[in-house]
């Protein structure tokens, strides 16, 4: 690796993930969830990715603080400061500014990644290649970099990053015209059609000065509050910020207005994550069609199916053709893959009936 003794890494880890109950959950949402089937959750996959850019004491974790105990138990032995808990829910941008506040006091220089950490990552080598040019690039220059994922199918569940000519001497960088997020499914296809668009990875790669300009300039109220957090500052005040700022992604928020932003197309395989159907796209199948993520599935004309169960459990399946199979220890979704738009009237006609049953006993 090159010098990376200014390199620093913010992982955003405070989705709830409810698109994938009941595998994940409020009390433990995807991001802590093994999605992949791998034996590791999402955070972690995320975490060892980082360090292969970055020291390990130089990547700090913002989550809701609900959650602070569960990082320190997934990444263990890291630093008071490392896992940082955010009070409320104000979307990336206050998420960001926090994190970077908290650089800004030990590395006032240093070169920032961001990264969700709930992605799915396939080529670590490609991922640290390409990550490594973004890096010498906003080095180099007064960029904002993101990272731009070759889109396969009209998705509509995705951002989308429309690029015109590449910039000179840098080998898969462009500029940035806009940015669109999650279109419908016609705007999708033309979008695809015209070939002068990527998927949005939410990967970025700054510079502090550059990261802290961009804020006062487009932010400038979360700017004025955020930038003077420290590492002491005690709870009540940083409530009192959290409640006070505006919830507002760091794409609408800098992103869309800036125009030092370039996107540099990965050569890495990707995907969010954020439904059933992606998981089933970026999964192995077998013959029949069928992506068995976790657990034990036995099956008896059975075919293009998502099965996700805890690993020490079996599930028998016969004549199921295009189902979502999911269960976590107390509960089993069997749903029809096109129908996981109902998942969230599912968990909370679930959470209803339990409450009545339990006052039933």
């Amino acid at each position: 690796m090159q010098n990376n003794e200014h390199i620093w890494t913010i992982i955003m880890a405070g989705g709830l993930g409810s698109r994938f109950w009941p595998v994940s959950s409020v009390d433990c949402p995807k991001q802590f969830v093994d999605t992949m089937g791998v034996g590791r959750s999402m955070l972690q996959l995320t975490f060892e990715r980082m360090e292969k850019l970055c020291p390990r004491d130089h990547i700090i974790v913002v989550t809701g603080e609900q959650y602070a105990d569960r990082v320190r138990e997934q990444v263990p032995n890291l630093l008071p400061w490392q896992v940082l808990g955010e009070p409320l829910r104000r979307n990336t941008a206050p998420c960001i500014a926090y994190a970077a506040a908290v650089i800004a006091q030990m590395d006032p220089e240093a070169t920032v990644i961001v990264s969700p950490a709930d992605h799915a990552v396939f080529g670590l080598d490609r991922f640290v290649s390409n990550m490594q040019q973004a890096i010498d690039c906003v080095q180099e220059n007064d960029w904002i970099i993101t990272l731009g994922a070759q889109p396969v199918k009209p998705d509509t569940s995705y951002g989308y990053i429309q690029f015109k000519e590449p910039v000179a001497d840098c080998e898969n960088l462009y500029e940035v015209v806009t940015f669109t997020e999650k279109p419908p499914v016609a705007m999708a296809r033309q979008m695809i059609a015209s070939g002068e668009f990527f998927w949005n990875t939410g990967l970025l790669v700054w510079r502090l000065p550059v990261l802290q300009q961009a804020y006062r300039q487009f932010l400038p109220a979360i700017a004025d509050t955020f930038f003077n957090l420290t590492l002491n500052t005690n709870h009540a005040t940083l409530e009192q910020v959290y409640s006070q700022c505006e919830a507002i992604s760091v794409d609408h928020g800098i992103m869309e207005k800036a125009s030092n932003v370039h996107v540099l197309a990965a050569r890495f395989g990707w995907s969010d994550v954020e439904t059933w159907e992606s998981l089933y796209d970026v999964f192995h199948h077998d013959k029949a069609g069928n992506a068995i993520v976790n657990g034990l599935a036995v099956t008896y004309d059975t075919r293009n199916c998502v099965v996700i169960v805890p690993a020490d459990k079996t599930v028998v399946l016969d004549g199921l053709d295009g189902y979502i199979v999911a269960a976590d220890e107390d509960t089993l979704m069997i749903c029809r893959r096109k129908n996981e738009e109902k998942i969230f009237k599912f968990a909370s006609d679930v959470e209803m009936q339990q409450l009545l049953y339990s006052k039933v006993k």
